[in-house]
């Protein structure tokens, strides 16, 4: 009779999505005691996950994982057919973040008495509402440890491919805080990506893509 192997059987990806989350909140530039606030674990897990995805990557450093271009198995941006950006146009705003003390208080203001429509709120972190096609998103920067990372506001830039987008403007001489990473994945499957830049004034701006 043969055996059965102790332990987790093996996930389909390179990542299991418990490392995949803690690479992706690593990338977009989250402090260990940060992403242990985000996902409600321990920082010792936080550690853990972290060694094994390097492990598994081959990579040593956390600066060398922020810059790590990986993509789940899943992700619909793994599959070729997403890759066909020609020109790179910028032009769209996506979405635009503003930095807020109290979430729930501004949550009410922009909802109830300047009458924006509510899209969602992430974890009770994040708020979305619809400004006439373009998304505001509201940001309690006294839950969200991500030290230097964020200004007051954000432009997110709206892209189709945002690898090949990442990709011209670094030919272009654009420095990037990191890899394109996943951030929110909604229960219908869109998926959410961005990675942020600088302006010369050092003011901070993203690209950002949905993909299904």
């Amino acid at each position: 009779m043969a055996l059965r192997r102790r332990g987790r059987p093996p996930h389909a990806d390179v990542l299991t999505p418990a490392e995949w989350s803690i690479v992706d909140a690593v990338r977009h530039g989250i402090s260990n005691r940060g992403i242990a606030k985000l996902r409600g674990i321990s920082r010792d897990a936080v550690k853990f996950h972290l060694a094994n995805a390097k492990a598994k990557v081959g990579l040593r450093t956390r600066a060398e994982l922020r810059q790590w271009p990986g993509i789940p198995v899943n992700s619909p941006l793994a599959s070729k057919e997403h890759r066909h950006m020609q020109e790179l146009t910028l032009g769209p705003i996506g979405q635009i973040a503003r930095a807020v003390p109290d979430l729930a208080e501004a949550e009410r203001f922009y909802r109830d008495v300047l009458g924006l429509r509510h899209l969602f709120t992430s974890a009770g972190k994040l708020a979305f509402f619809d400004c006439g096609g373009v998304r505001l998103m509201l940001e309690d920067r006294s839950i969200i440890d991500v030290p230097g990372l964020h200004n007051d506001s954000v432009l997110y830039f709206r892209v189709q491919d945002i690898h090949a987008a990442q990709q011209k403007l670094e030919r272009r001489g654009v420095t990037f805080t990191g890899a394109p990473h996943m951030i929110y994945k909604h229960p219908d499957g869109l998926e959410e990506w961005l990675t942020f830049f600088h302006e010369p004034g050092g003011g901070m701006l993203s690209l950002i893509s949905q993909v299904k």
